[in-house]
């Protein structure tokens, strides 16, 4: 499913989806989510995970600066503490507005 709308409203993210329904993300949530390879890791062809170390989050490592589609996959954020190498799949930000305690 793709966004039709996508806004940043306080600490959250909203996202209007195509099927009309809207869901409303955590910035801190998202960011603590990062799916690129420095933040969660990428897997070499042995199956051994490997990432950087441990970033150290700031106050503005959780404020959107401003954000890109990609192609008609995906959401890319530019956090306020320079981070932006993570790429969001629009399904995977469904799942992030879908968790408990979001």
């Amino acid at each position: 499913m793709r966004p039709v709308d996508i806004q940043p409203i306080g600490e959250e993210l909203a996202v209007k989806w195509e099927d009309g329904s809207e869901s409303f993300i955590n910035l801190q949530l998202m960011r603590r989510a990062c799916p690129c390879a420095s933040c969660a890791g990428e897997k070499d062809i042995m199956g051994n995970l490997h990432k950087g170390p441990e970033a150290t989050l700031q106050p503005n490592s959780f404020v959107l600066a401003r954000f890109g589609i990609v192609g008609g996959y995906g959401f890319q954020p530019q956090w306020a503490d320079g981070h932006n190498t993570g790429i969001f799949a629009f399904d995977h930000l469904k799942r992030l507005a879908e968790l408990p305690n979001n």
